[in-house]
């Protein structure tokens, strides 16, 4: 089974659609769902990597499992300031076994440090035509006992193809509504990073799902998913990363992102960064903001921000803390 468009949405909408029109009801661990086996998507546009949407259009925990994947921690104290519920596969206090990050930046394979990304860049710039940029995230040892939560990611390869780099996904398991919005967002950009980080455009992203599935207790969101309607096209891309190297912005981005879950007064404009890192740590600010309802500084915020891609976003959160009526009396001193 094939799907592909321009934008996350038409994608969402098309495979949604489907999964609600099927009457195959599966059993597995995590609850009754129904399912599409051996799904291919196809997003042409990576960068219209955001849904418009007011029940999938989830711009901060995408960004900040983005950022959790790029620290190369799999620290469940990162990850649950943006989504709560990974909380739920944390067995020791402390850490998520199946955590992306260390598997991509610093894994411990038999003693022996394997940094995944730098091999696949270094890979890719001796041998352009590589069809070995692979990069590994399920693991043999993941199943050779019991865990509460391993990589749905099998691999993700990378092949450079007329001087753009293309993304090629698989998945062993996908959840079509809470997990396929996320896996597409951080991919993708993932995918635009390495592309910047070799000096090449972005080409098309493809991700195929041997399990695209959607849990029963979901059905109701689902449906209203498709009822709530959205405008497709443009208005979900994102604006292009800058030229060059952009490992330096990341490890200031990852910095910064301590220092504001922590309080700490700064100002995106101050930290030297282009306007597209720039507007990323905004984004960041507008989190902690939410979840302290300072209304305020989000609409401050949002007015410093450089693109309008992300006003939707922006709105939302700003509507939800005027609602809930809590707006603290301190400035935080985030402009």
């Amino acid at each position: 089974m094939y799907f592909s468009d321009g934008t996350v949405d038409d994608l969402l909408r098309r495979v949604v659609g489907k999964l609600l029109s099927t009457k195959r009801l599966l059993t597995a661990s995590r609850g009754d769902n129904i399912e599409l086996p051996g799904v291919l998507l196809q997003l042409t546009n990576p960068r219209a990597r955001l849904s418009q949407t007011e029940k999938r259009g989830k711009l901060f925990s995408c960004l900040g499992e983005l950022l959790w994947y790029l620290s190369g921690t799999n620290s469940v104290r990162f990850i649950t300031h943006y989504v709560p519920r990974y909380q739920e596969d944390c067995v020791d206090g402390k850490t998520i076994h199946g955590g992306y990050g260390p598997r991509l930046f610093a894994w411990n394979r038999n003693g022996a440090v394997v940094q995944q990304i730098n091999n696949v860049l270094a890979l890719l710039r001796r041998k352009p035509n590589s069809r070995r940029a692979v990069i590994q995230l399920f693991d043999a040892a993941d199943i050779a006992k019991d865990h509460k939560e391993i990589p749905c990611t099998c691999t993700l390869q990378f092949m450079i193809r007329n001087r753009r780099l293309h993304l090629f996904t698989s998945m062993r398991s996908n959840d079509a509504f809470l997990g396929l919005p996320h896996d597409i967002f951080a991919f993708t950009m993932l995918q635009e990073i390495m592309a910047r980080t070799l000096s090449i455009e972005v080409g098309r992203y493809k991700h195929f799902a041997s399990s695209l599935h959607l849990y029963t207790k979901n059905l109701s969101d689902a449906q209203q998913y498709l009822d709530e309607g959205w405008q497709s096209k443009d208005l979900a891309e994102m604006p292009p990363m800058p030229i060059g190297d952009p490992w330096p912005a990341i490890k200031k981005i990852l910095r910064t992102e301590q220092q504001i879950r922590h309080g700490a007064k700064l100002s995106a404009s101050a930290l030297g960064m282009d306007p597209y890192w720039a507007d990323l740590v905004r984004l960041l600010q507008i989190h902690y903001c939410a979840k302290r309802n300072v209304a305020e500084q989000i609409a401050s915020l949002k007015r410093s921000m450089s693109s309008k891609a992300y006003h939707p976003y922006i709105d939302r959160r700003h509507h939800r803390a005027l609602a809930r009526g809590k707006d603290q009396p301190e400035q935080l001193s985030l402009l």
